[in-house]
């Protein structure tokens, strides 16, 4: 944090609020800790706060995205089953997104808690590099890793085309569950 005024409470989550609006990709909780000279922990505190207040908020690889304005509703929405190692997570979603396919989420099904979501929101293979470095970078695990490679992903695209032919690439590829 920079010697700077901490801008405090309620002025610092609408400042937060407009910056996510206006933003058209993610914003990391660093940054927006940065432009409200406060800590990354606050920061995760006010997009909890402001979550609980409806706002769409959800947090990415990237970052934080307000949903209003940053995703465009796709023409066509599609749940698919996949299962590989973690050594190939970065092959499978470079398949999606190379068929203009979004992937917006994973999905488990663990046995103690139940369905187990996360947000992935990767669109091309920019996206899905930073995301497989930051997993490595991290030493984060991946979640299929819990159910031996198995696990969903909620996926869009402009057209149903687009769905079907990264479906047949993932299924020549071995990765597709049916």
């Amino acid at each position: 944090m920079s010697e700077s005024k901490k801008i405090l409470g309620e002025e610092r989550r609408s400042l937060l609020l407009e910056l996510l609006q206006k933003a058209g990709q993610p914003i990391t909780g660093g940054d927006l800790a940065t432009k409200a000279n406060v800590s990354r922990q606050v920061i995760v505190g006010d997009i909890t706060l402001l979550k609980a207040r409806g706002e769409p908020i959800i947090a990415t690889s990237q970052g934080y995205m307000y949903l209003a304005n940053n995703i465009p509703s796709p023409i066509a929405e599609r749940i698919i089953a996949c299962c590989h190692t973690p050594e190939r997570a970065e092959e499978e979603l470079c398949l999606f997104v190379d068929y203009g396919v979004t992937v917006k989420d994973v999905k488990i099904e663990h046995p103690v808690y139940g369905d187990l979501t996360a947000s992935i929101m990767v669109s091309s293979r920019k996206e899905v590099n930073q995301f497989i470095k930051k997993i490595k970078t991290t030493q984060a695990s991946f979640l299929s890793e819990l159910t031996d490679g198995y696990h969903i992903h909620t996926i869009s695209a402009p057209s149903e085309k687009n769905l079907d032919e990264a479906a047949e690439a993932l299924r020549e590829a071995g990765f597709l569950v049916e």
